[in-house]
């Protein structure tokens, strides 16, 4: 597999060309106006997505010279390496088949590399065992409450998930989310449950994560002082260490694969409190929908491939313009999690200054991702997205058909999303200056036909492959999380030392607080 880092190119060196002769000045206005076609031009369809990229700061020239720097750095070599169940996460010796998780079998199956087949034979059994569990929680009316307890990837996905298709949910259970090992959190879901109709969800793949293994022992502690008696019953664990789940107490366990990374995983078991609450078909929808995402991005040219043309979009913006960061704006209330999802998902995989070879990059990686509803977002940050004195590219999601009857709303929702976008791109002139606005503020517009367990999972799919592609551009592995560790480790030696009051060793920030928390 030939990879070739982006500043290595002769394109990248054609792109700085271009941003400095009309990249950097190029107005959105302007360009509009001499282009009657700009729109058609430069919008994608994608299973389940429209993307509008044409208020962007890019032309065609600019987009040929981008589709020539994702060819050039072997882009879609890698991608078929990723299909074919190489070793992409090369730090980790893993290969990344999260695309697996959602391969609907079949004849489709016989493309796929033999390694990869047979892992799809395990990947359905599971899938089948643990949608076959989920529907007897469903029919158990015994069982009102539902509590994950996990972390990062294994409470971001379910949690965004559950919320985007409330409409499915199954109200006769409530679901709970709890990830912090901050005791306020699982106390204030504990006061709300009673042992005898709750089960626990431990999603831990090594079973032994410290805040989910923290919260899940307390948990039980809480359960048995409440006169529960069958643990059992009312605690399942989505983990591959069945060994410590049982000793634990568990006999339920559902298990998944080192080719499966945190943030890539509500498509295997750690998906169950999704499955629980919509059920086996929306569950299979999702992935099915998620599916036709990984053909489009597996199969189209890189000119009209949606992932990779919105990482190359990223590029152009993090490495050329310098924008530091990334705004979210969803307008659908559904989609209330989905910012803090993709924060992990792109933060956790591309945050990054070191390319595969460990090689210090000279180059700015991940953005910073924010955001949240956009409605509530235009009366808080969105001044400064209108007259800030940094530019921040802006991602409006929409859909176009809602599940609600209420006269009015969605259309007023949907006057806003536009309305928002060419206001960011047209401004407003006031000579006195506090009115002024210089628009010409880049945004994206991704919308969806309707928010369904497919669209979902399109969009979500969508969103893994832009993050690999920007990886893949970058140089870096995209899969790995190193940085995560350091902090883990630390915590490990300084816990004690709150109770002994030990402080040698330590720096005297460190030595300072600690007496100062124990005072």
């Amino acid at each position: 597999m030939t990879r070739i880092r982006c500043d290595r190119t002769r394109a990248w060196a054609a792109l700085r060309e271009l941003y400095d002769a009309r990249g950097r000045t190029l107005d959105l206005r302007q360009a509009f106006a001499a282009d009657s076609g700009r729109f058609a031009a430069l919008s994608l369809e994608a299973p389940h997505v429209f993307a509008d990229l044409s208020k962007n700061l890019i032309d065609a020239e600019i987009c040929d010279q981008l589709t020539a720097l994702a060819a050039e750095c072997g882009v879609e070599e890698h991608r078929h390496a990723m299909f074919r169940g190489e070793l992409v996460n090369s730090t980790e010796h893993r290969a990344a088949m999260h695309f697996l998780l959602r391969h609907p079998g079949g004849a489709a199956a016989g493309a796929l590399a033999p390694y990869v087949q047979g892992q799809l034979v395990e990947v359905h059994a599971v899938l089948d065992a643990m949608l076959a569990y989920a529907q007897q929680v469903r029919e158990d009316r015994s069982i009102t409450d539902v509590v994950n307890i996990g972390i990062g990837g294994s409470d971001l996905g379910p949690q965004m998930a559950v919320l985007a298709m409330d409409v499915l949910v199954d109200h006769g259970k409530r679901f709970h989310f709890v990830s912090s090992v901050d005791g306020h959190e699982l106390s204030a879901v504990l006061r709300q449950v009673r042992p005898e109709s709750t089960l626990f969800l431990v999603s831990s793949k090594s079973f032994t994560t410290q805040e989910t293994m923290t919260n899940a022992h307390s948990a039980k502690a809480w359960f048995t002082a409440q006169g529960g008696t069958d643990i059992a019953r009312h605690f399942c664990a989505l983990t591959s260490n069945v060994e410590a789940a049982r000793q634990f107490g568990v006999d339920t366990t559902f298990g998944f694969w080192d080719w499966v990374g945190g943030r890539y995983s509500m498509w295997s078991a750690i998906g169950l409190p999704i499955a629980i609450a919509v059920g086996s078909e929306h569950f299979r929808s999702m992935l099915a929908g998620a599916h036709a995402m990984d053909e489009h991005f597996r199969t189209a040219p890189l000119a009209s491939n949606m992932p990779v043309q919105l990482a190359l979009l990223d590029v152009w913006y993090r490495n050329f313009h310098g924008f530091a960061t990334r705004s979210l704006a969803p307008y659908h209330s559904g989609l209330f999690r989905l910012p803090g999802y993709l924060r992990q998902l792109e933060m956790e995989s591309n945050g990054k200054r070191v390319d595969e070879q460990g090689q210090v990059l000279g180059y700015p990686t991940a953005p910073v991702i924010w955001g949240e509803l956009a409605a509530n977002g235009q009366h808080a940050y969105f001044q400064m997205l209108h007259q800030g004195s940094d530019v921040i590219p802006i991602e409006f999601l929409t859909v176009k058909r809602v599940a609600h009857d209420l006269p009015g709303h969605h259309h007023k929702l949907l006057a806003n999303g536009l309305a928002q976008a060419q206001a960011l791109m047209l401004g407003q002139q006031d000579d006195g200056g506090h009115r002024h606005m210089p628009g010409n503020r880049p945004s994206t517009f991704l919308l969806l036909e309707e928010l369904t367990p497919a669209s979902l999972g399109a969009l979500i799919a969508l969103y893994e492959h832009r993050v690999f592609t920007a990886g893949s551009l970058w140089g870096i592995n995209s899969f790995d999380q190193w940085g995560v560790e350091l902090g883990k480790v630390l915590a490990k030696n300084i816990e004690p030392r709150l109770s002994s009051g030990d402080s040698t060793g330590l720096d005297a920030s460190t030595a300072g607080l600690l007496r100062r928390l124990r005072s």
